[in-house]
């Protein structure tokens, strides 16, 4: 009998502490043994020379099927787990989104039936609240029992977004029974107030979408939040934060010794409101909410990444097609929010955090997929390099290089924001559990192969 099913030889292997050379011996989807020279036999022997060998990727940001403006996301949790494999991710947590008059019990068990037997990675799920009453307040600790460790709530969006005292309520039921609340923070009413006044003045376009949210409504609604925080003494996750206003609301708060985390997204790192301008209905391609910023935020936020003032890059994978984008052609309002993303967080990472010399290897890890695990608990099944791990692994191939086009991708949408983004590595290889899913760039998987992570609380960084 083989003592290992697969031993991944020669690579140098990247954890989020250290970076050394090695071999990774992987027994029954775990990591059985690390070290230099395993000579063991192996079913299978990939030879990882001149390639990193790094934990598979972490997107904790994901809206798969995810119904918004009366149109659905174009990725459901098939075509979009197969898209974020092809890029080096092995798991991700999506929202569940709670209806009106519903239990948190039904979100979670529509969403399980969109994810189970679809999903060819991992998955978890969070549960954004939006009807909070008595009955939902209770349930709470039900289902963190059950795995469903985080929450979200909206601070804007008629028909998901909750008023400060709900916020408050839930923020200290769900700390009392350990889990971790989230939040999407912008001003609803200075939004509805630049909406109207921009559809009064016959100003429809895309770019009025980006300009009806400018980013002092984001660090107003971040600021709040974190006080409100404070005042119930809990700890707070601040989604998709795209801009200094925001983010140094952050740095505030921990720099007073607060546990306030949050995350970016690569779009918030390299791309900014002049993709608005764009000729004709281009601009809908990047209607996302918060909107894309003014590029003179970029050095702020890739700071904030590198000094752990923000803790991860995740994506807000949220694809609509074109004729979907087009559902709003007379006014901004109506355009579907959301783009896709989570095939290329890896190698934009890679690319332009660490070659560009943003930050090194290790942070890159983080970034990408510890610090994840951790703060929204699976460290260590997931998100390190370790025995006893869960062997989700990627063989990192630092030397491909590609120009990005949406012909080369596996998202189910007619576009990427990235079209032309020059690309200095990319992922060869995907491993879920032990099992090669991707292998020189082909889904080589199959439907089902995911599994439903029931996770922890938090671990703050």
């Amino acid at each position: 009998m083989k003592k290992f099913d697969m031993i991944i030889k020669g690579g140098t292997i990247v954890t989020d502490t250290e970076t050394f050379k090695g071999d990774v011996g992987i027994k029954d989807g775990k990591i059985s043994r690390i070290e230099v020279g395993l000579k063991e036999d192996a079913k299978r022997i990939i030879d990882a020379q001149g390639k990193y060998v790094i934990p598979g990727g972490i997107d904790p940001h994901t809206h798969m099927d995810m119904p918004f403006g009366g149109t659905y996301a174009s990725d459901d949790f098939h075509t979009g787990t197969v898209a974020a494999a092809c890029g080096g991710t092995t798991t991700i947590v999506d929202f569940a989104i709670q209806s009106k008059g519903k239990s948190l019990k039904e979100a979670s068990e529509t969403w399980r039936k969109k994810a189970d037997g679809n999903a060819v990675i991992d998955y978890g799920i969070h549960l954004a609240l939006t009807d909070m009453n008595e009955d939902v307040l209770k349930e709470i600790p039900l289902r963190i029992k059950e795995g469903y460790s985080s929450f979200k709530l909206f601070m804007t969006y008629d028909g998901l977004r909750v008023t400060d005292d709900v916020l408050m309520n839930t923020l200290i039921v769900v700390n009392e029974n350990g889990g971790l609340t989230g939040v999407h923070a912008e001003n609803y009413y200075a939004i509805k107030y630049f909406t109207n006044k921009f559809k009064e003045e016959g100003k429809v376009e895309p770019k009025y979408h980006a300009l009806s949210r400018p980013d002092l409504v984001e660090g107003e609604a971040a600021g709040r939040a974190i006080k409100l925080a404070k005042l119930v003494n809990t700890p707070l996750y601040i989604v998709h934060n795209s801009c200094e206003a925001s983010t140094s609301e952050i740095k505030r708060a921990r720099e007073e010794g607060y546990p306030i985390v949050g995350e970016t997204c690569p779009q918030y790192l390299l791309l900014s409101y002049d993709n608005y301008e764009e000729p004709g209905f281009n601009g809908a391609k990047y209607v996302m909410s918060p909107p894309l910023r003014d590029k003179k935020n970029w050095s702020y936020m890739w700071k904030a990444l590198a000094d752990n003032t923000l803790q991860l890059v995740a994506t807000d994978h949220c694809p609509f097609f074109m004729k979907q984008k087009e559902m709003g052609k007379e006014f901004f309002g109506k355009i579907p929010n959301g783009a896709p993303g989570i095939e290329l967080r890896m190698a934009l990472m890679y690319t332009y955090g660490v070659v560009e010399e943003q930050f090194d290897l290790q942070r890159f890890v983080q970034v990408t997929s510890t610090n994840a695990a951790k703060i929204f608990g699976m460290y260590p099944k997931k998100g390190t390099i370790a025995v006893g791990s869960d062997a989700d692994l990627v063989i990192f191939d630092p030397n491909i290089e590609k120009e990005v086009s949406v012909e080369m991708l596996h998202e189910n949408v007619d576009y990427t924001p990235f079209e032309g983004f020059k690309l200095k590595g990319y992922p060869e290889t995907t491993i879920l559990r032990g099992k090669v899913i991707v292998e020189k760039g082909q889904f080589v998987g199959e439907k089902g192969d995911g599994e439903f992570i029931k996770r922890e609380g938090p671990t703050f960084i």
